[in-house]
């Protein structure tokens, strides 16, 4: 058996067998262009696959070597890659700056993180492996854009439709272009340095010769605005670079606003993170010791079973201690499958994430009904979880060694979850308004009551609902 069919019957030991088999095909005989920045959503989109399921077998290749995974910076306006990373470590600053659309964004991993795939080298040599052959649709397809944005198979037909002009100028020469500009705004940017100007074309037309000089290194400088005239341009271009450069300079118009507006769904650094496969494998070594990065909005749910000092005393330590294992494995079962995950047990309490607020009611309604027949099962009617909720922003941090989240979001989580009583499900205000979580509890014919309380440690008074 070859290196490579051993390591994918490797694979199928841990890993869902019909996304196994996908991946198998594709290494065969996909295009290597859908082999570089796989996007785990749109791949269970098209094959019809749970996305959690792909997902899993993807965490599982990289760790067999197989794959590749990379943290993409990407700009929420032209879904460019800003910055490509092989760890959450190397995202080290508070804003990150797209020169195409002249913009800066926070840095959050709710919408500026990208997580994709690429296959490795050892079990697919491709082209993005050697960017610099690429050609420069090629570099933009496979390099500069991120997976969110779905590019058509004719997009160097495409571009042709937005461009005026493009050039490989290799390390250290130098290119002279002359153009003749239209009216309106162009845009003269390289993917590789990510160095832009603006060109805004007004006025009369001109027959006089006007001159630009554009200077590509690595130092970045702000994006500059020229204004010309329509008519004749000489455009000097210098690389000063150790590599190549692709400078363009593109049309401001409806087909390159078309083209930026395609967009598929994304896995995100925040749905990873709640991914209970990731935590397994990467649960300590996520981010750096003392790196914060910011999440706008991220799902806690707070469980803990109700008199379980009383348990032990009841029916003895060992019994009670089989009951408590079977109750962290039992919800932590669902709290996979409803895309959750276990950021770390306390006692018998678990604090759990959830990408969004309904999937986190979902979890805590059927955590609830498994703790009544768990309880009937073993014939300890005792058995009874007091859980909170509460979604908000945070930070994803390191503690204690592994991966975890700080901030005031999950203050309120864990103090609402001290409001239960027995069987029931406290949630604050931003769950209940969250439209999915009102539609879940409706079709479950649950109305929660609400009423204004006091929480240690929190200046104002929250609304909180008690779903019983």
């Amino acid at each position: 058996m070859s290196e490579t069919g051993t390591s994918f019957a490797a694979l199928r030991q841990s890993s869902d067998e019909a996304v196994v088999d996908m991946l198998e095909r594709m290494v065969r005989d996909a295009p290597d262009h859908a082999l570089n920045k796989m996007n785990a959503l749109d791949l269970a989109g098209t094959a019809g696959i749970d996305e959690d399921r792909v997902i899993a077998a993807l965490l599982n290749a990289v760790g067999l070597g197989m794959f590749e995974m990379t943290w993409n910076v990407m700009c929420p306006s032209c879904a460019g890659v800003l910055s490509a990373n092989k760890s959450l470590k190397t995202l080290d600053r508070a804003q990150y700056h797209c020169a195409f659309c002249a913009a800066g964004y926070e840095t959050t991993l709710d919408n500026l993180v990208e997580v994709t795939f690429t296959v490795s080298p050892r079990v697919r040599k491709i082209a993005a492996h050697s960017p610099d052959q690429l050609s420069a649709a090629e570099y933009y397809r496979q390099i500069f854009w991120s997976s969110a944005i779905d590019l058509p198979d004719d997009l160097e037909k495409l571009l042709d439709e937005v461009t005026l002009e493009i050039v490989d100028l290799p390390a250290g020469e130098r290119a002279i272009l002359s153009l003749q500009v239209p009216q309106g705004t162009l845009i003269m940017f390289d993917p590789v340095t990510h160095a832009a100007q603006f060109l805004e074309v007004s006025g009369e037309e001109t027959s006089e010769r006007q001159n630009l000089s554009v200077i590509f290194n690595k130092i970045q400088v702000p994006v500059d605005n020229v204004t010309l005239r329509p008519g004749p341009l000489r455009l000097a271009l210098d690389n000063r670079t150790d590599g190549r450069v692709l400078p363009a300079v593109w049309v401001a118009n409806p087909t390159l606003d078309d083209l930026l507006k395609r967009r598929k769904s994304v896995l995100t650094a925040t749905r990873l993170l709640t991914n209970q496969t990731f935590r397994d494998i990467y649960r300590t070594d996520t981010l750096a010791i003392g790196q914060r990065l910011k999440i706008l909005s991220l799902t806690f749910l707070f469980s803990d079973l109700k008199d379980s000092t009383e348990l032990y005393e009841r029916v003895g330590d060992l019994t009670a201690f089989d009951l408590v294992n079977e109750h962290f494995r039992l919800l932590q079962e669902i709290i996979v499958s409803e895309r959750g995950a276990v950021v770390k047990t306390i006692g018998d309490a678990i604090m759990a994430t959830f990408e969004t607020p309904d999937r986190a009611i979902a979890a805590a309604i059927r955590m609830r009904e498994a703790m009544s027949d768990l309880g009937a099962e073993r014939q300890h009617q005792s058995l009874r979880l007091k859980m909170g909720i509460h979604e908000g922003s945070c930070l994803a941090v390191t503690l204690n060694g592994q991966q975890d989240y700080f901030g005031q979001t999950v203050n309120i989580a864990s103090r609402v979850q001290g409001l239960a009583a027995s069987r029931s499900i406290v949630v604050t205000e931003q769950v209940v308004e969250n439209a999915h979580a009102r539609a879940l509890l409706e079709s479950n014919g649950l109305k929660p009551a609400t009423r204004r309380v006091a929480l240690s440690g929190i200046a104002d008074k929250v609304s909180v609902y008690e779903i019983s």
